[in-house]
């Protein structure tokens, strides 16, 4: 069951696709994974649909077949994703794993870049958004850890697969965290391993012991 999701305006952002295109797609791909949001924001999606065009009860039924239409291209006008998709687009693979990807990131499929070995047991794969924007594929095997940090701006990371926790929780299957420079954590596995998709608007700030000698280098881990 997912426990944490993004806030209400957030959602708003994301349905008038006035979101960053990295968080767009993160919001998006938590969506995909959730029913309680994705009721959410069909929800929202009636009540903007309200706002343009008044009572849609008394509007012709083209016009509100083509009300979702319209939702989509405000969404896309920030991010296109439209082409069309090949079976292998829907599966990420490393490590010999295979991981099923949900709908929005299976049309960004051609933004996915190779993966590079980081610390201990853990992979990235950048996802090129051509805006300059950092969005990750995190890949934390069995008994990864990250070092101790907290955030020089924010941090939302959405769990595509497995479980990770650190001092607070759990975070499981479609979890979305949004962290800022108040949130200290070391995020780590335990009996399982966990893939990812987490965006940054600046280095993360290391704190404890040895590890912050690596904040003169923090930006590239997370590139």
């Amino acid at each position: 069951m997912i426990k944490f999701h993004p806030s209400e305006q957030q959602l708003v952002e994301y349905v008038a696709g006035d979101l960053t295109a990295a968080m767009l797609m993160t919001v998006g791909t938590h969506v995909d994974m959730c029913r309680h949001c994705q009721s959410h924001v069909q929800d929202i999606e009636e009540k903007l649909a309200q706002r343009l065009f008044g009572d849609v009860t008394d509007l012709p039924a083209r016009w509100i077949a083509n009300a979702d239409v319209m939702i989509d291209e405000i969404i896309n006008a920030a991010m296109p994703v439209h082409r069309s998709l090949s079976d292998s687009d829907n599966y990420l693979l490393l490590e010999g794993k295979r991981f099923e990807l949900p709908a929005t990131l299976a049309r960004n499929y051609h933004r996915i870049g190779s993966w590079h070995k980081m610390l201990g047991k853990m992979w990235r794969a950048p996802v090129d958004l051509g805006s300059g924007e950092v969005l990750n594929f995190i890949y934390m095997g069995t008994g990864a850890q990250v070092p101790e940090h907290t955030h020089r701006g924010t941090e939302a990371t959405l769990v595509i697969n497995g479980v990770f926790v650190d001092e607070s929780d759990e975070y499981r299957d479609g979890d979305f965290v949004l962290l800022d420079g108040q949130h200290k954590h070391t995020p780590q596995t335990q009996q399982e391993d966990c893939l990812t998709l987490a965006t940054l608007d600046a280095p993360l700030q290391f704190t404890s012991g040895i590890s912050r000698l690596l904040n003169p280098f923090s930006s590239l881990f997370f590139k």
